[in-house]
């Protein structure tokens, strides 16, 4: 499969698993975390000579679930080891395919947690037998919200396992949490919270209502063959998509998607067949596709972890590639958190010939010592006198509500009535948990 040498993150990991001692693994995205956690487990499987079911993974999305099986499969070639991909999302023939698979038997599933815990809670596992427990993408799990589900799989398993937690952040409720499941675990970073080195990422200050003509601008520029724009809400990627498709070949990936819809929009754009992929955070983790060439952050990600995941999808392997972000007036303290995280200030571009003037950014954070500040609405400053030239065209430099029928398409509209069903703090993330 191309494998010359270990990523530092396998090289690390590895003989900690083939010590069967509980891990605690963080690294950036695309440096290999799902390899360095499978290829030790296969040998152990290979080497024991027991079928059964031995290895449980979980991963927070159908996508990531589907990814891992089939690089299990890849690896796992010539072993005769076989595993089972369990996510939701698919009508009452694949509901059955995956019970009848778990009757017959795999070595590892695969799956995401609320198919999962229907599953246990219906009688069709038998777990006395598993000897490792995996988590991945164990951040994006807490962030949408299945922490008891976790707890309450663990609470089916034996106890005597091997735990191992693989996250590309490690925030201080990641490691709360993992204590209560994992025994003493080792604990490896690598460039916590850090982008690639291959990635060359900028910004643009733009108002709302430049996004679409400056989107549109960049795209433009040159025949791109993989593009990814990240947008905050399923709504914001239907509508983009709308204007794009009129000139590009472009698809948009979100969670009303049936799941059939989102394998073959995924496939078309594994194999170049779609050009621009539209979508959510839903694609901003697991998601391996090789050769992106360039991310675009039509919204800024209102975490910085989020960031590091979005811009992660670029760069992949040692690759290079482009990120760009828009930042609009009332996203500039986010993106002064994101600055901080990476350890970095960020290029600004200045906007194309033709546009009118953006929004002035004066919220760099600042080095001091090889420091970051902390970033504050003080950093922020209005131009003296500001004002637009045109007041329509900037309608969020007009600080006065709204009247309720206003039918602007603003980011701050949108996001200021989400959804009742499972829009919420997290925006389109909280999409994906119905289906699984």
């Amino acid at each position: 499969m191309g494998y010359e040498k270990p990523t530092p993150i396998q090289e690390k990991a590895i003989p900690v698993i083939m010590d069967n001692k509980d891990l605690i693994a963080c690294a950036q995205t695309g440096t290999g975390k799902t390899a360095a956690f499978i290829l030790p487990i296969l040998n152990k499987i290979s080497k024991s000579g027991v079928s059964n079911l031995n290895t449980l993974i979980l991963a927070p999305t159908r996508e990531l679930a589907i990814q891992i099986d089939q690089q299990i499969q890849g690896f796992a070639y010539f072993l005769g080891i076989s595993s089972i991909p369990i996510y939701g999302g698919g009508d009452g023939i694949v509901w059955e395919q995956q019970k009848k698979a778990l009757e017959l038997g795999a070595d590892i599933v695969v799956a995401t947690p609320g198919r999962l815990i229907a599953l246990l809670a219906g009688g069709k596992m038998d777990l006395s037998s598993l000897q490792h427990l995996i988590l991945d993408e164990a951040d994006r799990m807490m962030d949408m919200g299945f922490s008891d589900d976790i707890l309450k799989i663990v609470n089916y398993l034996p106890k005597d396992r091997q735990t191992i937690l693989f996250s590309a952040t490690m925030p201080t409720k990641i490691r709360q949490f993992s204590m209560k499941f994992l025994n003493k675990p080792v604990e490896i970073s690598i460039a916590l919270g850090k982008t690639a080195e291959g990635v060359t990422q900028s910004m643009y200050s733009v108002y709302d209502t430049q996004k679409e003509e400056l989107v549109k601008n960049i795209l433009s520029q040159k025949e791109y063959e993989a593009v990814i724009i990240f947008a905050s809400t399923k709504e914001k990627v239907k509508s983009l998509f709308k204007v794009l498709r009129k000139q590009f070949d472009v698809e948009a990936f979100h969670s009303d998607l049936e799941q059939v819809e989102r394998e073959k929009i995924m496939a078309s754009f594994k194999n170049r067949a779609v050009k621009i992929l539209v979508g959510t955070d839903i694609i901003s983790r697991g998601i391996d596709v090789v050769g992106i060439e360039l991310i675009i952050n039509y919204d800024t990600p209102s975490d910085p972890e989020d960031y590091v995941h979005r811009v992660g999808r670029t760069a992949r392997a040692d690759k290079e590639g482009e990120a760009i972000t828009f930042v609009n007036p009332k996203d500039q303290h986010k993106f002064v958190r994101i600055e901080k995280l990476i350890g970095m200030q960020v290029t600004q571009n200045p906007l194309p010939a033709g546009m009118e003037t953006g929004p002035t950014y004066t919220g760099e954070a600042k080095k001091e010592g090889g420091n970051f500040k902390s970033g504050n609405k003080s950093n922020f400053k209005k131009r003296e006198g500001e004002k637009p030239k045109n007041k329509p065209q900037h309608p969020r430099q007009d600080k006065s509500p709204r009247p309720a029928s206003s039918n602007t398409t603003s980011e701050s509209s949108q996001t200021a009535k989400p959804s009742p069903k499972n829009e919420g703090k997290f925006g389109a993330r909280k999409n994906v948990i119905d289906p699984e």
